[in-house]
């Protein structure tokens, strides 16, 4: 008997949806996107209305035989993909694809619930083309903008690089703030703090001396300079005479002045794809990815409503559950008389669908899912119950107090110190939820300052002084919590891109993470560099915007795609991106974009850094030196440059090799340091290549001596002969790419040090052969560098480890390798996390497809499973449909 298929984009999500529906109904998953622009070239005919051409994704292949197998046995298809425009266009690829004989359906839900599953079988509608022809025109787009000009790159920077509608603006960005720190200039001041020791005790800090206001931070300039007039500027000697003026006899502590004033604080609207990112990184310290993938998995499991958002609206059920909770939990006075209703600007509104909350018309308390969830899962979701109850609370009221303090010296100085209290009356939505601040030092709204009974005219006894010296601090860098916040201010982006922005500009290589800190390589500032210098609309923010606008605009069929394809790609003769690209050989010049300068020496000889093809390397004159992977741009001053420069580089002459008389030199090579006896030969003559042994990682090629370069080129060594072989095959120590190890014939065994290539015995080696082969890498179990904490993802274990790629963390299942910037003493645990979440994300892609063809194979047990699962009490009822209602087949522009 033919019942309807409903297909989902993920298994998590088709079981979950399984379970409501029951037997009725066949669920099976897209696992994702099945097809897009084909991969090879431009795939995109710019002189035939911009007509695409697709591919079904290699992997993908399988899982459309299954959907097409058992869409032969149904009687209507269900497609239930996501509601935002990304869901849309992947309902619509598989419609092109399966090519249905049967009613089509398109089914929409914003959280996995059985009444929401329920309200999307009854309340079905047709595809919607709008927001389709929205999704190809962004992907068109995309490929317009990345494919020729990332070959402009290519040609220009470096081979393998690339350039994105959203990703470049979003490396600018970071560029740009590396720059501000770069010209930073920091400056110098000082001021007092007094300690008053009443009860309770509090701390003023000088805000003037003598009539003069000093100064503070945000009096200087980024070049160190004071800017405000009339201020004055203390030095250390200053405020040590000044301290000692203020603790001589005779002088007065009178406070001057004490203002009260009410604050009123109101809770923040619910979350929408950003802001969850936002706080996700600062209260969790995930990155925007885990946010996103912790989120979509407590959504495919009917935890909380869909994660894809840029709506602040709860509706009617959701407000009444939040001030429900709100009142069981804290009582009447905590929930206003009315429901909050938080309206935004919303730029597409076909994606301003519910803020992100908890599932449900009642929310299930943190402690209620504990048993079903933990980790990072429930810490999420603890996050989003108490913003979502929070939204609907009271606000929270109280008083700010501002008091200043007098002390004058008997000689007559006289200065004046500044104190300020909070204090809250009432708490409000506090009492569920304050917000995180990107400011590591700032105060959360919840703190208070107390402050004793002050005032006017009041005499203090004389408080502790101390000096204290401040630098002015250059523009922090971006975090991906404050990017994702940057790129939604500027309109860049939308709620289903953040993510993926993030990862892509590391993953790509421009940007490297420095504590949650984003810094910018040396190869983004010269990509950065041709986009400013030649294709100055695509790297404009405004520019970026407004092309998100006019998608939005597309979406909403107040615009016609091809004429707006159009308009971008030829322009008007003389702008389109094509024209651009055309051009871009002879406009750009690769000497001048692939230059960062850093200032001159002292004889006015320019200092530079260029990405070069095995790293960056500092340039000057015709010296250069590689730059170290640690140095972020902002630390490579002229100063560190030139020692760069200084170090020894290059052939170092170690001396004559006693037996050949062959000079021996130690090198810098492009796999590390090492020895060479002999020279190259010339340039078009052939002749032997001269022998060269690695360094071992304790040596400096700076120091290595002459007997060391001769012992290193003595390997490899005979250890000597099995002697129940009958080859009689020698054993040697040898040290290769990957590491010291004993070889035997083709047969190999890794050894622990390199010291061991001399010291190794025979017994040793026949002891080290006796035991079972490890795979490459797998040497005996070391202890570990340090312990970590359990990983929230697995709660295994984590354990920084050195291996012999280099330090890496494991859970015991997982192993992720320290990125670039990851320093092994200051590696923490939300990072190794954030690492081995990366490595889970990426690492199985080859084995779930495998995975996929075999359950392919067994198409028929998995159908009479389904068949036999037993339905819910309230399972719901197949709907039978009318032909008519049949959602109209759109061809594919490639058909």
């Amino acid at each position: 008997m033919s019942k309807p298929l409903v297909i989902v984009e993920s298994p998590a999500k088709a079981r979950t949806i399984a379970g409501f529906l029951g037997g009725d109904y066949e669920v099976l998953s897209s696992v994702g996107h099945v097809r897009d622009l084909a991969a090879k070239g431009l795939n995109v005919d710019v002189d035939d209305g911009f007509k695409p051409t697709y591919e079904v994704y290699a992997n993908k292949k399988d899982v459309i035989r299954q959907l097409k197998a058992a869409l032969k046995d149904a009687s209507e298809l269900y497609l239930a993909t996501d509601e935002d425009r990304e869901g849309e266009a992947i309902s619509w690829h598989l419609l092109e694809i399966l090519k249905p004989k049967v009613p089509v359906k398109r089914m929409v839900f914003h959280e996995i619930t059985p009444q929401a599953i329920e309200a999307a079988v009854d309340n079905w509608r047709d595809i919607d083309y709008g927001l389709v022809n929205a999704q190809e025109a962004r992907r068109i787009v995309d490929r317009l903008f990345g494919y020729p000009v990332s070959e402009v790159m290519w040609r220009k920077v470096a081979t393998g690089l690339s350039a994105g509608r959203v990703q470049s603006p979003a490396v600018r960005l970071v560029v740009e703030r590396e720059r501000e720190r770069m010209a930073f200039v920091a400056a110098d001041y000082w001021d007092l703090d007094a300690l008053f020791t009443d009860d309770p005790s509090f701390t003023a800090s000088l805000v003037a001396v003598d009539d003069e206001r000093v100064a503070s931070g945000k009096d200087f300039d980024a070049r160190g300079q004071a800017t405000t007039a009339g201020v004055r500027v203390l030095d250390g000697a200053a405020a040590a005479t000044l301290v000692a003026d203020l603790e001589a006899p005779g002088t007065a502590w009178t406070v001057r002045s004490v203002t009260e004033k009410p604050f009123t604080s109101r809770p923040k609207p619910p979350f929408m794809t950003s802001t969850l990112q936002q706080e996700g990184g600062r209260k969790l310290r995930l990155s925007a990815a885990q946010v996103m993938r912790v989120a979509q998995g407590l959504y495919e499991r009917g935890f909380i409503t869909y994660m894809r958002t840029d709506s602040t609206n709860l509706s009617q059920t959701a407000l009444d559950a939040a001030r429900s909770q709100a009142r069981e939990l804290y009582g009447d006075a905590y929930v206003p008389d009315k429901p909050r209703i938080y309206a935004r600007k919303v730029k597409n509104a076909q994606e301003a669908h519910e803020a992100i909350r908890p599932a449900g018309d009642r929310f299930r308390t943190p402690r209620e899912v504990a048993g079903e969830l933990s980790g990072q899962d429930l810490a999420l979701y603890d996050l989003i119950w108490k913003r979502t109850v929070a939204s609907q609370m009271a606000d929270a009221s109280g008083l700010t107090v501002s008091a200043r303090i007098g002390g004058r010296t008997a000689a007559g100085r006289d200065a004046v110190f500044a104190a300020s209290g909070r204090t809250i009356t009432f708490p409000g939505y506090m009492r569920a939820y304050v917000e995180g601040s990107d400011d590591p030092d700032a105060a959360l709204d919840d703190r208070e300052t107390l402050l004793p009974p002050l005032s006017e005219g009041q005499r203090l006894a004389s408080p502790d002084l101390e000096a204290k010296g401040h630098t002015t601090s250059p523009p922090a860098r971006y975090t991906e919590a404050s990017l994702v916040k940057r790129l939604e201010e500027l309109g860049i982006g939308r709620p289903s891109t953040y993510a993926s922005i993030m990862q892509t500009i590391q993953d790509r290589g421009y940007v490297w993470k420095k504590g949650t800190a984003l810094v910018p390589t040396w190869t983004a500032f010269a990509v950065i560099n041709v986009l400013e210098q030649h294709f100055g609309d695509l790297a404009d923010y405004a520019f970026t915007a407004r092309l998100e606008d006019d998608l939005d605009e597309i979406a909403a069929g107040r615009k016609e795609r091809e004429s707006w394809l159009h308009d971008f790609w030829f322009g008007d003769g003389a702008s389109g991106l094509s024209q651009l690209v055309a051009s871009a050989p002879e406009g750009i010049d690769a000497a001048a974009v692939n230059t960062i300068p850093i200032g001159v020496d002292a004889d006015g000889v320019p200092v530079v850094v260029k990405p070069g093809k095995f790293g960056p390397y500092v340039k000057r004159g015709e010296e250069t030196a590689s730059v170290p992977d640690d140095i972020a741009p902002d630390e490579m001053s002229v100063e560190r440059a030139l020692e760069l420069l200084a170090a020894p580089s290059g052939d170092r002459e170690l001396g004559t090799d006693p037996e050949s008389g062959l000079t021996v030199y130690a090198k810098a090579g492009r796999f590390g340091p090492y020895v060479q006896l002999g020279e190259l030969p010339e340039k078009g003559t052939k002749g032997p290549k001269p022998k060269t042994a690695s360094l071992f990682k304790e040596m400096d090629p700076a120091t290595v001596t002459l007997d060391e370069g001769l012992r290193l080129l003595s390997l490899p060594r005979v250890v000597g002969v099995d002697p129940t072989d009958p080859e009689a095959t020698p054993i040697t120590a040898q040290n290769g790419r990957y590491g010291p190890y004993l070889a035997k014939g083709t047969d190999s065994r890794s050894l622990e040090t390199e010291a061991q290539l001399f010291t190794v015995t025979l017994d040793e080696a026949l002891a080290i052969f006796a035991e079972p082969k490890r795979r490459r890498g797998q040497a005996k179990a070391a202890a570990p560098l340090r312990e970590l904490g359990d990983d929230p993802a697995s709660g295994k274990p984590v354990l920084l480890k050195d291996g012999r790629f280099g330090p890496y963390v494991t859970d015991g299942v997982t192993n992720a390798s320290l990125r670039k910037g990851d320093r092994p003493e200051e590696i923490t645990i939300e990072r190794a996390a954030e690492l081995l979440a990366i490595r889970r994300e990426n690492a199985p892609a080859k084995k779930k497809a495998g995975a996929k063809k075999a359950a392919a194979k067994k198409k028929a047990p998995a159908k009479k499973a389904a068949a036999k699962k037993k339905a819910p009490a309230k399972k719901i009822a197949a709907k039978k449909a009318p032909a008519k209602k049949k959602a109209p087949v759109k061809k594919a522009a490639s058909e």
